[in-house]
């Protein structure tokens, strides 16, 4: 009898340990998730649909949730000026269209037009930083939805002449949304891809996020990467042992800011459009959000924070307005969808002290 107490005392331990390593509000989150995937062949929604968007949307998004990672292992905080990135990736995707590339190409020029432009602002954005440390996140989102008003005025005054690019009547000025028809749309999400029926897997999507989430966790298994991360842990005892705390944040936001140039194209070609203007004023909110619930502080994240906080972020807003539309037959989804994004973005913002030790 004690002896079956005892292991049942152990078996508990481990269950405790393990909801405790996972952290419960993550454990309600997916369960809420697994509940509505259940669900949804009883309200009439195709289950293999249904997953195969969520992995679409986890490979679209995961790798604007991934800038995180730096900025917070450096000590800067939570990346709220993301727009910066955003903005650079923006404008490679509109001078690689302006300069006439078609097809896969117009996506990797892109991206090497995006890079001088991502180090550029990530430079200033790294030294303004370093001069308000300690309020990084308040400034950060400052700058952010600074930089995307400028680019509201500079839209329209750059000189842009790609016929489906600018304004028809007046031809200057570009137009809020792009389509990347015959550029680089699904360029990644159709490479390699798996279709079975319904259910399909975005391989070449799924590859690139891989390929840079591997590049980032080698990274912080370097001499410099190591330092960024006892910079971020104790700057005091850092500086002691030699490291350059200043230059160490300068190289975490300007890996953060190119990391949200290259999101933004992937995010873009797998909806298949650019949109501008106002369009990355808040799209640092769902990224910080994400990482967040995957179970990052603001000062310690990791892959495996960014691949479960993108995939329980994504799966929730992909599948609650689904389920809902289905049980009561009204088409509700952007209300629905606005209502629970927005909430998990609040909730994720009020637990951004805890994380995983």
């Amino acid at each position: 009898m004690n002896a079956k107490t005892s292991e049942e005392k152990t078996a508990g331990g481990r269950i405790q340990g393990l909801i405790k390593s996972f952290g419960l509000p993550r454990l309600i989150i997916a369960g809420f998730l697994l509940l509505l995937f259940i669900a949804s062949p009883f309200v009439g929604a195709n289950i293999f649909t249904q997953l195969t968007n969520v992995i679409n949307r986890f490979g679209w998004n995961a790798i604007l949730v991934l800038a995180m990672v730096p900025m917070v292992q450096s000590g800067c905080g939570l990346n709220f000026g993301l727009p910066l990135g955003i903005i650079s990736g923006l404008l490679g995707a509109t001078l690689s269209i302006e300069f006439g590339f078609t097809g896969g190409l117009s996506f990797f020029v892109a991206i090497a037009l995006a890079t001088p432009f991502a180090l550029i602002l990530g430079t200033g954005y790294g030294w303004l930083l370093n001069k308000i440390k300690g309020g990084e996140m308040m400034i950060a989102t400052y700058v952010g939805f600074s930089a995307v008003s400028f680019m509201c005025m500079m839209w329209i005054l750059l000189p842009y002449h790609a016929p489906n690019m600018v304004w028809g009547l007046s031809g200057k000025g570009l137009r809020t949304t792009i389509s990347l028809e015959g550029y680089y749309a699904q360029v990644l999400s159709n490479f390699l891809k798996i279709k079975i029926g319904s259910f399909s897997i975005p391989v070449g999507n799924l590859l690139f996020f891989a390929v840079l989430a591997l590049a980032v966790w080698a990274f912080f298994h370097t001499k410099t990467g190591t330092a960024m991360t006892a910079a971020g842990s104790n700057p005091t005892f850092a500086k002691a042992a030699g490291v350059n705390v200043d230059k160490m944040r300068m190289i975490s936001v300007i890996m953060s800011t190119w990391l949200a140039a290259i999101g933004i194209l992937v995010y873009e070609q797998g909806f298949g459009f650019v949109q501008i203007y106002m369009a990355p004023f808040y799209m640092a909110l769902p990224a910080v959000s994400a990482i967040l619930i995957g179970g990052a502080s603001v000062n310690k994240a990791s892959i495996l924070n960014v691949i479960i906080g993108t995939f329980l972020f994504q799966g929730i807003v992909t599948m609650t307005p689904t389920v809902m539309n289905s049980i009561i037959h009204m088409d509700v989804s952007e209300v629905v969808r606005i209502i629970v994004s927005n909430g998990m973005i609040l909730y994720a913002l009020t637990r951004k002290t805890e994380g995983s030790k």
